[in-house]
């Protein structure tokens, strides 16, 4: 099974450090999925839920992951990051198939 998105070691290790200490239930897994759309694009959302019959399941760095079978085709080759910064930390999805823009 072809994996869909690639979970950098920083957003491994925090992943992990969340579902030690913040009283997330075994049976809970990491949800990756998208809203929106329309002109702002697509968001992307990260949390943690039980399995859903609409779900596939897929285990990345050893974290078991859900993501629902409808929203496969949008986080394909995704990669998600955690950035830590001295005003913002949070989780950053990266499409490494997309250059970078540069400001001039």
């Amino acid at each position: 099974m072809i994996v869909p998105v690639k979970i950098t070691e920083k957003a491994e290790s925090e992943i992990k450090n969340i579902m030690a200490t913040k009283n997330i239930p075994a049976d809970y897994h990491l949800r990756v999925g998208v809203k929106g759309g329309g002109c702002g694009g697509m968001s992307y959302a990260l949390g943690f839920d039980k399995p859903k019959t609409e779900d596939q399941q897929f285990e990345i760095s050893g974290i078991p992951v859900l993501i629902e079978k409808r929203h496969l085709m949008f986080l394909m080759g995704m990669q998600i990051d955690f950035f830590e910064g001295d005003e913002a930390r949070g989780f950053t999805f990266i499409n490494p198939d997309i250059p970078k823009r540069h400001d001039v």
